[in-house]
């Protein structure tokens, strides 16, 4: 007959431990509910019950982890689902076997990530491995909710202390206060969306909590080189040693593009008899060939490097490692701000410039827009204020036609004269 008493506190200090078997002791309160005794002395509640047929043992929790009120309690809710036709066992599996965060980043980037360009691949997995794993990794995908989104965004977009590095000696830095960074909140709220997106195609939730996230929002950078600023740089690249370096300079001023299009511009690209340059899918950011007009400037710039570069390099301008185009000049870059005065300046301002030089030659957006390879009318909107000035040219036109014109006064003894 299986042995049953009350179990309390007591009785589980008192029980004796067999030498060689564990053993049960069953509380006559709730049915199945037991505590087990092993043989080197420790204590855990279980719960015996039958599902479909089947003999089923769960184990609720050690003694004295789990004091015996909080176990029957336990007990009597987990019959409560037995009586409904629910298996908690099975229920916990499932549970220990759902797809957790860290697995759902991993598939997203062995699957998506080689689809996308290498530098915004890269750019993804170091937001997820450093904003987003560390603080869901190891929880289940169905658990994010749309305030954990938030909440994450929210820390996201206050920055995080950075090193100053006004003090060349690095033992000597300090941290200077959090920058806010709500464009990158803005761009871990996109990959999240996509990455759940995917998620729901796979089965692993049926919600999308990244959906309709709260954009922050951003002010775009807008810094164009005037005429005394272009001069200055003209000068500096003209005198630098690394003209290598210069000469993508001068062609991120000369064609708009990107400095990453530059750096893997091959001579093949180019065709001098007709004046085009085609850059592959592979080197452009809206993954599609991309076929522009070059200038006169632009063509002597490649006609010179096909003098300087070894043959047999296809690259127009190859880097230090054999095979491979020129990979980094932030410091050829520093130079150059600090001797031409223009130390707020970014290489990428050369194509706003390059637009902005467009728009005061009468350049339409449509233009502009293709020129620099948009795919999105609204992203050459930005440069549709630089507009105002020939508009502003013909409303004073018709301002001054419509400006009444000053009437003549003549003085009271004059009138009597002509009287």
């Amino acid at each position: 007959m299986v042995k049953r008493l009350r179990l309390n506190e007591k009785a589980l200090r008192d029980a004796e431990a067999l030498p060689n078997r564990s053993c049960q002791v069953f509380d006559a309160e709730v049915r199945g509910f037991s505590v087990t005794i092993y043989p080197t002395g420790a204590r855990a509640f279980t719960l015996d019950y039958r599902h479909n047929g089947r003999q089923r043992r769960m184990t609720i929790g050690r003694w004295p982890e789990w004091t015996t009120v909080a176990a029957r309690q336990r007990a009597k809710d987990l019959r409560r689902e037995i009586d409904e036709g629910r298996d908690p066992m099975a229920q916990r599996a499932a549970r220990r076997d759902a797809p957790r965060v860290k697995d759902m980043v991993g598939r997203y980037i062995d699957e998506h990530l080689p689809k996308l360009a290498p530098a915004n691949a890269a750019d993804q997995r170091s937001m997820l491995g450093t904003m987003v794993l560390p603080v869901w990794g190891n929880r289940e995908v169905t658990e994010i909710t749309r305030w954990d989104v938030e909440k994450l965004l929210t820390k996201v977009a206050e920055g995080r202390a950075r090193p100053s590095k006004a003090r060349p000696n690095n033992r000597a830095r300090k941290l200077q206060g959090p920058k806010p960074t709500p464009i990158r909140a803005n761009r871990v709220g996109e990959v999240l969306r996509k990455m759940f997106t995917l998620a729901i195609g796979w089965g692993w939730c049926e919600e999308n909590p990244a959906m309709g996230f709260r954009r922050r929002v951003e002010n775009a950078r807008e810094r164009f080189l005037g005429p005394e600023e272009i001069r200055r740089l003209a000068n500096v690249l003209d005198a630098a040693r690394d003209q290598r370096a210069a000469g993508i300079i001068r062609m991120c001023m000369l064609t708009g593009a990107r400095v990453g299009e530059v750096r893997a511009a091959r001579f093949e690209h180019f065709n001098l008899d007709y004046g085009s340059w085609s850059k592959p899918a592979a080197t452009t950011k809206q993954r599609r060939i991309h076929r522009i007009p070059i200038s006169d400037d632009v063509a002597a710039i490649v006609r010179q490097r096909r003098l300087v570069v070894p043959e047999g390099c296809p690259w127009l301008f190859p880097g230090d490692v054999p095979g491979q185009p020129v990979r980094e000049i932030r410091r050829f870059w520093s130079m150059v701000q600090k001797e031409a005065g223009l130390p707020d300046v970014r290489i990428h301002d050369l194509r706003h410039t390059f637009a902005s030089l467009l728009v005061s030659g009468g350049a339409s957006l449509e233009m502009i827009g293709r020129l620099l390879g948009h795919t999105q009318m609204q992203t050459t909107q930005r440069y549709a204020h630089l507009m105002d000035s020939p508009l502003r040219a013909g409303v004073d036109a018709v301002a001054q036609i419509f400006r009444p014109r000053p009437a003549l006064v003549h003085a009271a003894g004059d009138h009597q004269k002509s009287a």
